[in-house]
């Protein structure tokens, strides 16, 4: 079969011939009388796959959520109240901030960052020194409102140095889970 296809200049193929939509080239010779059936080419200069493509594909959304959108779904589920307030700790290349909120009144409780001067101290310490600082003045003033258990809501930034270093004085109170 192959040596008639490569007689008739055909490309060979190691699948079964596809169903016919075309009407078959007969070759006829000594008797012998045989038909070719092959599916039209799939275009110009483009050659025939010898085997199905396979394409892998994800499910539905994964990856492609933005993390605004993530971050604006999860705070729903991490609602502050006067009681339970919301922890949100954003984190940069550079900086961490940590932000104490009551959603249902709209207050800001807290707020501390490691740019604040009287955070950082004077001579200005190292980012994760500064935010482990802003864990003790988090702590400091959750004493004084007397709050004993917040929402943890860190926006999905991974547990670095800074992330680390903040968490071990708030974890130490028992605010955080472990």
């Amino acid at each position: 079969m192959a040596l008639l296809r490569a007689a008739l200049a055909q490309p060979f193929s190691p699948r079964p011939a596809l169903p016919v939509r075309h009407p078959p080239t007969s070759l006829t010779g000594s008797g012998l009388s045989l038909d070719f059936s092959l599916p039209p080419h799939p275009g110009v200069g483009a050659p025939r796959r010898a085997y199905p493509r396979i394409e892998a594909t994800a499910r539905r959304g994964a990856r492609t959520e933005s993390a605004k959108v993530r971050n604006r779904r999860l705070q729903k589920k991490f609602n502050g109240t006067a009681t339970k307030p919301r922890l949100s700790v954003f984190c940069s290349n550079r900086q961490l901030y940590a932000v104490l909120a009551d959603d249902h009144n709209k207050k800001i409780l807290f707020y501390g960052s490691t740019l604040q001067k009287s955070i950082c101290g004077d001579p200005p310490c190292g980012t994760v020194e500064a935010a482990r600082r802003v864990g003790e003045e988090l702590v400091r003033v959750c004493n004084e409102l007397g709050i004993s258990e917040v929402s943890y809501d860190r926006n999905g930034f991974a547990r670095g140095d800074k992330m680390m270093a903040f968490e071990v004085p708030v974890s130490q109170h028992g605010f955080l889970p472990r």
